[in-house]
């Protein structure tokens, strides 16, 4: 895919310029990275969609839930410090989510979406960095397309030791879960939306964290063709924005129906005073009450 064209809002944020497309996808990016910029234009690079940035570290949080679908991206932070920003984070999620949302998290997103679901993060005690396989169980939409044992980015001191109660894991490899969706959430604990560029800059980043030969090992291990064949994971995005697109389908079905049944419940009122059978209305609850009506 091509970046989208960015301008600047009067608060600061940059946001995805939009194309005039009515049926164009509008997903908040919460951006719990600390340097905002890199992690924004990768994911503007990968989702077909309108993307509202929030900065999270920052405070900046949606005062609304009006959006198609949600994305939680990576962070050098761990979901289980004590930060203002980070409760306020993990609140407006957890309300989102009741509220309906789609919701795609990716490494740090990925263990917020599970601990604010009731799951369980924790530190490894050691890094799992660069290009590494993983596998997934051919089952989860989210992976549709992509070989069942696969190469991503990772970066990543923490994981997902408990998936969320009524989760569905759906990817793993030696150091734990890499994927799960509960309901309309998904998370995956590796990087889809890296290119080579994000991939060596973080991993030279981690001097003083990590042994010089191991970075200088994983730094040589990037290249032209192992990122040409990471780059089947990238695929999950469109799954993503498909998913998300049928669940607005669902919901802008399911608004119809109640405005008609609106309409014919006043239509009915009105015949009522004027002596005409308003039995409609006993119909159209029926109706309503067999139709399936989105939660958000």
């Amino acid at each position: 895919m091509s970046a989208p064209s960015t301008d600047e809002r009067a608060d600061g944020r940059e946001h995805t310029e939009t194309n005039d497309r009515p049926d164009r996808l509008r997903i908040a990016l919460l951006n719990a990275a600390h340097k905002r910029g890199t992690t924004q234009r990768n994911f503007e690079r990968e989702l077909d969609a309108d993307l509202v940035e929030f900065h999270c570290p920052s405070g900046e949080l949606p005062e609304t839930f009006a959006f198609d679908a949600c994305v939680v991206t990576g962070s050098s932070a761990s979901v289980y410090w004590d930060e203002p920003w980070i409760g306020a984070l993990k609140e407006w999620v957890g309300e989102a989510v009741t509220a309906g949302l789609p919701f795609l998290g990716v490494c740090y997103g990925h263990q917020l979406l599970a601990d604010v679901l009731g799951g369980r993060v924790e530190a490894m005690g050691e890094y799992e960095i660069g290009y590494r396989a993983v596998e997934h169980d051919g089952a989860n939409r989210l992976l549709t397309g992509i070989d069942d044992r696969f190469t991503v980015f990772t970066t990543h001191s923490d994981r997902v030791a408990e998936a969320p109660p009524g989760a569905t894991v759906f990817a793993r490899n030696e150091y734990g879960i890499h994927g799960f969706q509960r309901d309309r959430v998904f998370g995956v604990q590796f990087h889809p939306e890296y290119d080579a560029t994000t991939a060596e800059r973080v991993t030279a980043g981690k001097e003083g964290e990590l042994e010089d030969e191991r970075i200088r090992a994983v730094l040589g291990g990037i290249d032209a063709e192992t990122y040409e064949v990471a780059c089947e994971a990238k695929r999950l995005f469109d799954n993503f924005t498909g998913f998300v697109r049928e669940q607005r389908n669902v919901r802008l079905a399911a608004d119809a129906r109640v405005d008609a049944a609106g309409d014919i419940g006043v239509s009915a009122s009105a015949a009522g005073e004027t002596g005409v059978d308003a039995g409609a209305d006993a119909a159209t609850a029926e109706w309503l009450s067999d139709s399936p009506v989105d939660s958000r």
